[in-house]
């Protein structure tokens, strides 16, 4: 890809993004427009969008993890949920390594006096950086588990296995539980049952998107509204899926928003004009008609179990593909935001002169 610093896309499914956007809106029977009658348009618009897993060589995620003596596992992570998820979502990570239920995950985060270094929760990375964190975290802690339980079984680590229960000798079947493993560890032990690592990973690959919307434009005041929006994300293997849908669908709002509302004026005196949410117009779901949000899932080998990130792309397909629906709509496009109705219907007045 070069313009994305020349790295290879390893997972991409924008193909698979466009032609099921596609179909979910018809675009087909709807593109470019029709006249609905009575001054209104009925147009659709689409973009498609790139975006990124965290800052390579930057971001750096870090994890703890602990066995407990109840035979849980405590979970020290220093990246904030602002609302994504991600303590949901790591401990997943976890309990999927160490083959136990997410309930046996207890989750310390953003305590960053006492849990391990983490950059933050910003540039898409938390998933992606720390993510893999916390799988290597939990590979390891596996690896002690091992030699711990091979010591009580009298036996060398290459013998044993770990089935997220016992340790067992694959030689002569005896077995220790991981309770009986984490109640010694406590006693009498020369040796911690927790693990930490960090990562910071030298690649960023991008998740994609497709977005595309259908509008209704009044050409007598410029008001648009919204019927559709249709988006098909590639994020990897979504490894919380009602937690990204619901990620999509606030990014694609806030977008919108965006794109036709919201704006930041100031007169000469430097007084801000939109001090208010009765000035500054932020779209409620009212405003939203429908809104439909799918996933064409790729395998990006170097995330945790095939993620990629989802926390920014979902916010920029709106407006590019909002500007085209009104150029489809009208003849005219638009290079500045937010696209208002007023500024429409200024500019449908001035094409007719």
């Amino acid at each position: 890809m070069p313009a994305y610093y020349g790295e290879t896309a390893t997972s991409c499914t924008l193909d698979r993004c466009v032609a099921r956007c596609k179909e979910m809106i018809g675009w087909d029977e709807k593109y470019p427009a029709r006249d609905m009658g009575n001054g209104k348009i009925r147009s659709v618009g689409m973009a498609m969008a790139m975006q990124g897993s965290g800052i390579t060589c930057v971001d750096v995620g870090s994890a703890t993890l602990k066995l407990n003596d109840e035979g849980i596992y405590t979970l020290s992570i220093s990246s904030a949920d602002m609302g994504t998820g991600c303590d949901t979502i790591l401990a997943q990570i976890a309990a999927e390594v160490l083959m136990c239920p997410l309930e046996n995950i207890s989750v310390i985060a953003a305590d960053t006096d006492a849990t391990p270094y983490d950059s933050g929760s910003y540039a898409s990375s938390t998933t992606y950086v720390t993510g893999k964190a916390v799988e290597k975290t939990a590979l390891g802690l596996i690896t002690k588990i091992k030699a711990f339980g091979a010591n009580m079984l009298k036996c060398s680590i290459d013998d044993v296995d770990f089935d997220g229960k016992s340790v067992i000798n694959m030689h002569t079947n005896e077995s220790v539980s991981l309770n009986d493993i984490a109640v010694s560890s406590m006693c009498g032990a020369t040796q911690s049952l927790q693990h930490t690592e960090s990562n910071s990973m030298p690649s960023s690959p991008p998740p994609f998107m497709a977005g595309m919307v259908e509008i209704e434009l009044d050409k007598e005041t410029g008001h648009v509204e919204i019927l559709d929006y249709c988006a098909v994300v590639d994020c990897g293997t979504p490894i919380n899926p009602n937690l990204a849908r619901v990620q999509t669908e606030g990014g694609i709002v806030q977008g919108i928003g965006m794109a036709l509302y919201e704006d930041v004026t100031y007169n000469k005196k430097g007084v801000l004009a939109e001090n208010s949410f009765m000035q500054y117009k932020v779209p409620s779901r009212l405003d939203m008609g429908k809104l439909r949000v799918e996933f064409a899932n790729s395998y990006e080998q170097s995330g945790p179990f095939g993620a990629k990130s989802i926390g920014e792309i979902v916010i920029n397909t709106p407006s590019p593909a909002l500007a085209h629906a009104i150029y489809n709509a009208t003849g005219v496009w638009f290079k500045e935001l937010p696209i208002t109705s007023e500024k429409i219907a200024m500019a449908l007045l001035n094409k007719q002169k």
